[in-house]
């Protein structure tokens, strides 16, 4: 129940649900009064609801892998149809509780319930990954020839995890841990408030926060640094003393040009004399 594997924490799903129906029974024996008398009606919309979970329980399994899978693929497509597959066993197993409860109420007797958990109970054993559990929907899943590696895939390791226990205590850490962080916090604010020394003094020229420029410290710059060039601080930029001061030569084409009306080379070609025979 404990091994740290596929196999135990599907294990410890099934045995978390194997005592929820007591509850249910408790709180139904209280509602009626423990009165064991009920309707027909009532004990038979039970009993069918439990014989026709318990069928589906036994006939459904998983479908049939597609053909072509490498071992790693079949692994974890494996061990998600098993998950799937005992999931949908879980839930059928509790249906009938459910409905054989609220019969139980608005028959104002346990019969229902009873005759519900007679059929309830060993579905949970189906849904167990059992030798036999597991070789039928080993043998479902090689339907199409390809190989399903499910025993590897439940031998893999995982956590130790409940249903809805591990989830909740793990919230429960996280609210206290938040919760001392804010504690925290608020003594070390409680603090700082109480002690005098913390505060903020004022410099002895008496400029105050925003200095002689009006300007907050983080912007003003006092006048004894000096100014910083831009080729200090970008790369590349160089300075403006480093720049020559020389007039930009222009260019001229040495290209002679052409003659406006001569022939170039969008000019017609002249056209040759044409004789008369």
């Amino acid at each position: 129940m404990r091994r740290p594997t596929e196999s135990g924490q599907l294990w410890r799903q099934v045995l978390f649900f194997l005592p929820a129906p007591i509850p249910i029974l408790a709180v139904v024996a209280l509602l009626v009064g423990g009165q064991f008398s009920a309707p027909g009606v009532t004990i038979l919309l039970s009993g069918s609801v439990a014989v026709a979970s318990l069928l589906l329980a036994v006939m459904v399994q998983p479908t049939p892998l597609p053909e072509g899978l490498s071992a790693e693929a079949s692994v974890r497509r494996s061990l998600h149809r098993f998950r799937q597959i005992t999931a949908l066993r879980i839930a059928l197993a509790l249906t009938p509780v459910v409905v054989g409860a609220g019969s139980s109420i608005a028959g104002g007797g346990m019969f229902p319930l009873l005759a519900a958990l007679v059929l309830a109970w060993p579905q949970l054993v189906l849904a167990s990954p059992t030798f036999f559990t597991i070789t039928r929907a080993r043998r479902a899943m090689e339907g199409w020839g390809t190989k399903a590696y499910l025993w590897a895939a439940l031998a893999q390791p995982a956590p130790v995890e409940w249903p809805i226990v591990t989830p909740v205590a793990a919230r429960y850490r996280a609210w206290r841990a938040r919760r001392g962080q804010a504690q925290g916090a608020g003594s070390d604010d409680s603090e700082a408030a109480a002690d005098p020394s913390a505060d903020h003094d004022p410099d002895s020229s008496g400029a105050g926060p925003l200095g002689d420029t009006g300007l907050p410290e983080r912007l003003a710059v006092p006048s004894a640094y000096p100014k910083t060039e831009p080729a200090h601080v970008i790369p590349g930029f160089a300075a403006a003393s480093a720049m020559p001061a020389q007039a930009r030569r222009i260019l001229r084409s040495t290209r002679p040009q052409r003659r406006k009306n001569g022939p170039g080379r969008g000019s017609p070609r002249p056209k040759a004399p044409q004789t008369k025979n």
